[in-house]
């Protein structure tokens, strides 16, 4: 069902009319001029087609008419209220709604997630996964991590990780068996993303090519070894967002502590 466009600004000098029966002191409150308040009163009236106060010896006083919407429209005015608040405890200081691509999730991500979390004890973070893109006109995302060439999306601005590189990785005892995650690979074994290749090369399934951003921290703790030569990446890791999210204070202490 279509709904009318209501008249909010009117409803509430309405109100602050209805609670202090008096145009010049709920002029004071809503910092406006009596004038105003009657034009507006006087707008709403014609948008109703209903009388809302008539001037007594005593002041202003309601209609009945006026008198019973007032209820209900203070109960409107309440739901409007914890309505707000519901979207602003979304973008609560202490909440942080991230997006990261599915590869990088389990070897770069979480390690130093996990720090930061320790780090903010009364941190919430609401991570999901990307699949393609982030898509911040979609999803309320505060800060992603996505795999591919700089963002180009319009008012998104990207960080990148570093320099990409793509390295062939493998246990020692691993047998010459590729391990592929891109579409087109003809790798004996085909797994989902860069994350996967490099779990199954770390269970001495095969050799992977991954981005050395996910198996650096593998290469150091001597649990994988390079098998040819580094090549260099088309593509990068990239922590992106819009501009007013860069200018967040949580999404630049999240920022700093995962790149620190």
């Amino acid at each position: 069902m279509r709904r009318s466009l209501l008249p909010l600004n009117a409803l509430r000098v309405f109100d602050a009319a209805a609670r202090t029966l008096s145009f010049t002191r709920a002029a004071d409150e809503l910092a406006v001029t009596p004038a105003a308040v009657g034009q507006q009163i006087r707008a709403l009236e014609e948008t109703l087609g209903v009388v809302l106060f008539r001037r007594t010896a005593r002041g202003l006083e309601l209609t009945p008419e006026a008198a019973a919407a007032i209820p209900a429209l203070r109960t409107g005015f309440s739901a409007f209220e914890e309505t707000i608040e519901a979207l602003r405890a979304g973008q609560a200081a202490t909440r942080i709604n991230l997006a990261a691509a599915r590869g990088a999730i389990r070897h770069w991500l979480l390690p130093r997630l996990g720090g930061w979390l320790e780090a903010n004890p009364h941190a919430t973070v609401q991570l999901m996964v990307l699949d393609a893109p982030a898509d911040f006109a979609q999803a309320n995302h505060d800060l992603a991590l996505s795999f591919g060439p700089p963002p180009d999306a319009e008012g998104v601005h990207g960080r990148p990780l570093g320099e990409e590189w793509l390295v062939n990785v493998a246990r020692p005892d691993a047998p010459q068996r590729r391990i592929g995650w891109h579409a087109a690979s003809d790798a004996e074994l085909k797994v989902a993303d860069a994350g996967l290749a490099l779990d199954f090369a770390l269970a001495g399934w095969g050799e992977a090519q991954v981005p050395l951003t996910l198996a650096a921290a593998s290469l150091a703790a001597g649990l994988l070894a390079e098998r040819s030569e580094r090549q260099p990446s088309a593509d990068s890791y990239w922590l992106c967002a819009p501009a007013p999210q860069w200018k967040s204070a949580k999404v630049k202490a999240l920022v700093e502590a995962l790149l620190a």
